[in-house]
């Protein structure tokens, strides 16, 4: 039995080193960033999603908001976003609703009022 073993492991051995493609030969066409809703658009063309501000931070950048479902699959929940200029905070209040998009960094990239 041990002489089985050993040389299945010799033999094993032997086809890896000759073919060290072979793990990927078996992996073609397998794209490990293509997770459809994992990914997120670029900032020309984030997907906006409906909010509600329920908290407006200017010192530290931040804005909670009840959103629906993120285009890079998270369900919809209440939770804090740091936004890219804390400027953007000067356009909405606590109550407002608004439209949103955010990057990959979950950092809200654009927002406005909602109409």
């Amino acid at each position: 039995m041990k002489t089985l073993i050993a040389s299945s492991l010799i033999a094993l051995a032997a086809v890896s080193a000759s073919s060290p493609t072979l793990a990927a030969d078996k992996m073609d066409g397998m794209n490990h960033m293509d997770h459809g809703a994992m990914q997120t658009q670029g900032t020309a063309e984030a997907t906006l999603v409906d909010g509600l501000v329920k908290k407006v931070d200017k010192t530290t950048g931040k804005i909670t908001l009840t959103h629906g479902p993120l285009p890079n699959g998270m369900p919809g929940m209440t939770m804090a976003f740091k936004v890219k200029e804390t400027a953007m905070l000067d356009q909405v209040k606590e109550g407002q609703k608004v439209r949103f998009a955010i990057n990959d960094a979950m950092v809200v990239i654009r927002l406005e009022a909602a109409k």
